[in-house]
């Protein structure tokens, strides 16, 4: 199903990266997120719910402090933290920060901060 155009969307995402082909590895295997190849021949990927885009971008320095942060959605913040250390990431806010709300931060292999947010039941 092609993505929802509406007004005001946030539809792509652009990650720095220092090793593209490391990290479609590690965002596939900690988000099960699909990597393709555009029509210039770089890589890019697509979110699960297959409604946001992006790709990874060389020459630009991480975003390694939090300014502007992403977070991703997830089932599980915990399973997500022990996907995230077993493939190179490495955890900067642990479960419990944001209390009552089910957040952590990582810090991806290219430095990156990122958040992940689980919905409460």
């Amino acid at each position: 199903m092609p993505p929802t155009l509406t007004n005001g969307k946030i539809c792509y995402i652009e990650i720095p990266s220092t090793d593209v082909a490391r990290s479609a590895d590690f965002y596939t295997r900690v988000f099960g997120w699909q990597v393709r190849q555009r029509g210039d021949g770089h890589s890019a990927f697509d979110d699960t719910t297959g409604q946001v885009s992006g790709t990874w971008v060389l020459g630009r320095p991480p975003s390694s402090q939090p300014g502007l942060l992403v977070y991703v959605m997830v089932d599980s913040v915990a399973a997500s933290l022990e996907a995230v250390a077993a493939n190179g990431g490495e955890i900067v806010q642990p479960i419990g920060a944001d209390a009552p709300e089910i957040t952590a931060r990582f810090r991806d292999p290219a430095g990156n901060v990122i958040g992940l947010y689980q919905q409460r039941a």
